[in-house]
């Protein structure tokens, strides 16, 4: 997959996108409730009408973030469906992605995987229960079903495919790894693959 491909917001776009751009920036500076729409239209340069016109509220606009970024990821989950037949490359390619978008825009990758989303979004799925979260898992399942993957209790296998990779993103976005994680991706990949590989 190109690296521009791997990005939650396309360059570019209209003024909604650039204020769903505005409104992570600061929803992950700031927290949610220490962002006051005021200071979002401010800083996205739109007016309070615009605003409430096209979010109704700040929740309104956090729900439209979070399910913004979901969709991004089920089309980045759809081209790799078509590309890879088998559901060791369809696991390897899904961290191949999550890896590339932590480097590309970890603003974002940090609201999906860091924000407490019920906290703000009560009436949202929790996040591992979001279509693209689903989907992810789905491939391990395949691949259990298949016998790609050693017989296991599945949610098990999907924390072994995915928990890791998950971890090592969240330790790159908190300063604590200081190089592209996706120069570690071979060795994590290798590790994940030998606990999950048939015997």
């Amino acid at each position: 997959m190109q690296n521009e491909k791997l990005t939650f917001f396309p360059h570019g776009g209209s003024r909604h996108v650039q204020t769903l751009r505005v409104a992570l920036g600061l929803f992950v500076k700031r927290g949610f409730f220490n962002t006051s729409i005021q200071d979002l239209c401010a800083e996205a340069g739109v007016s309070i009408g615009f605003f409430y016109n096209h979010f109704s509220d700040k929740e309104g606009i956090a729900r439209e973030l979070y399910r913004h970024l979901l969709a991004r990821m089920n089309v980045l989950l759809d081209e790799i469906e078509e590309r890879h037949a088998s559901s060791r490359e369809r696991c390897e390619a899904v961290l191949r992605m999550l890896f590339g978008l932590a480097e590309a825009e970890p603003e974002a990758m940090g609201f999906v995987v860091n924000a407490r989303h019920r906290e703000f979004l009560p009436e949202e799925q929790a996040i591992c229960s979001a279509s693209a979260f689903v989907r992810m898992r789905g491939f391990v399942f395949a691949g259990m079903a298949e016998g790609e993957i050693r017989d296991m209790n599945p949610m098990v296998a999907a924390s072994l495919m995915y928990g890791s990779a998950i971890r090592m993103i969240c330790l790159r976005l908190d300063g604590l790894v200081d190089m592209s994680i996706e120069q570690l991706f071979e060795p994590m990949w290798d590790g994940v693959w030998r606990s999950l590989k048939p015997d």
